[in-house]
C-alpha cells in the first residue's frame, strides 16, 4: 500500500479532493468554450470516459458567461482557467464555475488577485494556484519588473508559495496548487519539495509533453514516480490527442500503481521464440473485449493472465484470477490458482472470455 502525503482537503463541485480522498483525473477542452453546444458534446463524451472534474479554457467575456449554460447540461464539476485579465474570473465565479485556477506569471496585481479570492470566498469555491514552467517570473506579486526565470525546479516552487503567501493573507486555504514543466526531472523535483513545504492538496501533470507516444512516456514516469512516494492528489495527463485519450491514460496510470482500479488487467508476455501461437492477435482480441475503460470502477476487476510458453507461462497464470499457458497446439486454462482444463488453441479466446465474463 502507497502511503498518503497527509493534506487538507478541499471540494470541487461534489468531488473531494486531498486527505486521503481517491486520486480524482481531470481532463480540458479542446474546442472554444463560448461554443457550448461543441463543447458539451465534447465534455459528455469526456464523462462517460470517466473524466470527473473537466477544466475550460477561459479567453474571452463570453466564453465565461458560457459556463452558466454549460453547467446545466453536465454532470461533473467545471473549472476555469483564467490568464491574463482577472475580471474573466470574476465573472466565470459569478457563471457557476467550481474552481477558478489562475496562473501566477501572468495575473500579478495584488488587487486583482485579492478581487478574485473575495468572489472565491462568497462563492465557496477552491482555486489552483497552477504554475507553469513556461510563465514562471522571478518578481513577487505586485512588483512592476518582469523577469523569466530559468525553468527549474526551485523556480517552480517559490513562484508557486509567493502566490500562496498572498492568499494566506487573505485568510484563503482552499487552495491545490501544480507546478509544471515539460521536463520530467524538473516536474518531480518541484512536487517533492513543494509537499515537504505545505499541506495544500497537489494537482500532478507534466506540461506540454508532447505527441501522443512521448507525452504517454513522459506523464507515466512523471506522475507515477510521484504518485509512489504519496505525493499527489488529483491527475491531468496533457496529450497532443483527444482529451479521451488522456482519460484513459490516466486511469491506467492509477491502474497500474494500484491507486484505484478501473477495468480488467491483462498480464502477458512480450513473445520469444517459444511461442508457437499467435500471442499478438490473441491479446489484441481479448484487450478488445474485456479491458475498455468503463466511465467508473467496477466493483470485481480481473488479473488475466495470456501466456506464450511453459517457462513463465504456468507461474504467471497461477497467480491471476483467471489465465492460459499455450503449448504447441493448446494451452492450459487456469482459474484462481488452479488449472481448470486443457484447450485447444483455437478455442482460447472463447474460453478464456467465458470464465472472466462468469459469475465471481
Amino acid at each position: 500500500m502507497i502511503k498518503r502525503r497527509k493534506t487538507r482537503q478541499i471540494r470541487v463541485g461534489g468531488v473531494r479532493i486531498g486527505a486521503g480522498a481517491p486520486i480524482s483525473i481531470q481532463s480540458m477542452t479542446k474546442v472554444e468554450t463560448a461554443d457550448v453546444h461543441s463543447i458539451v458534446a465534447q465534455i459528455k463524451r469526456l464523462e462517460e470516459a470517466g473524466c470527473e472534474i473537466i477544466r475550460v479554457a477561459v479567453k474571452t467575456l463570453d466564453d465565461a458567461d458560457a459556463i452558466r449554460a454549460i453547467k446545466r447540461r453536465i454532470k461533473i464539476p467545471l473549472v476555469a482557467d483564467i490568464h491574463f485579465d482577472y475580471r474573466l474570473a470574476l465573472r466565470a465565479i459569478a457563471a457557476g464555475a467550481d474552481k477558478i485556477r489562475l496562473n501566477p506569471g501572468n495575473i500579478r496585481k495584488q488587487e486583482e488577485i485579492a478581487a478574485v479570492i473575495k468572489a472565491a470566498k462568497k462563492a465557496r469555491i477552491p482555486i489552483r494556484i497552477g504554475v507553469n514552467s513556461g510563465s514562471v517570473v522571478t518578481r513577487s506579486p505586485g512588483s512592476q519588473v518582469t523577469s523569466y526565470q530559468k525553468n527549474d525546479a526551485a523556480a517552480l516552487v517559490e513562484s508557486a508559495l509567493r502566490y500562496v503567501k498572498l492568499f494566506e493573507k487573505h485568510d484563503f486555504r482552499d487552495i491545490i496548487i501544480s507546478l509544471k514543466s515539460s521536463d520530467v526531472v524538473s516536474t518531480v523535483e518541484a512536487y517533492e519539495a513543494v509537499s515537504k513545504r505545505c499541506d495544500y492538496p497537489l494537482h500532478l501533470g507534466v506540461t506540454a509533453a508532447g505527441p501522443y507516444d512521448a507525452a504517454i512516456v513522459k506523464s507515466s514516469i512523471g506522475i507515477g514516480a510521484l504518485l509512489l512516494k504519496g505525493i499527489g492528489d488529483t491527475i491531468r495527463v496533457s496529450l497532443t490527442a483527444d482529451p479521451v485519450e488522456e482519460v484513459v491514460a490516466a486511469k491506467r496510470i492509477l491502474s497500474a500503481i494500484g491507486a484505484r482500479k478501473f477495468g480488467h488487467e491483462i498480464i502477458s508476455c512480450p513473445t520469444c521464440g517459444r511461442c508457437q501461437v499467435d500471442l499478438v492477435k490473441i491479446v489484441e482480441e481479448i484487450e478488445g473485449r474485456v479491458t475498455r475503460f468503463p466511465g467508473h470502477q467496477v466493483t470485481r476487476p480481473l488479473r488475466i493472465a495470456i501466456m506464450g510458453c511453459e517457462v513463465n507461462g504456468p507461474g504467471e497464470a497461477r497467480e491471476a484470477d483467471v489465465g492460459i499457458a499455450f503449448g504447441k497446439d493448446s494451452g492450459m486454462l487456469f482459474k484462481k490458482g488452479k488449472i481448470f482444463k486443457k484447450i485447444p488453441s483455437a478455442k482460447a479466446v472463447n474460453e478464456l472470455l467465458k470464465l472472466v465474463t462468469g459469475n465471481w
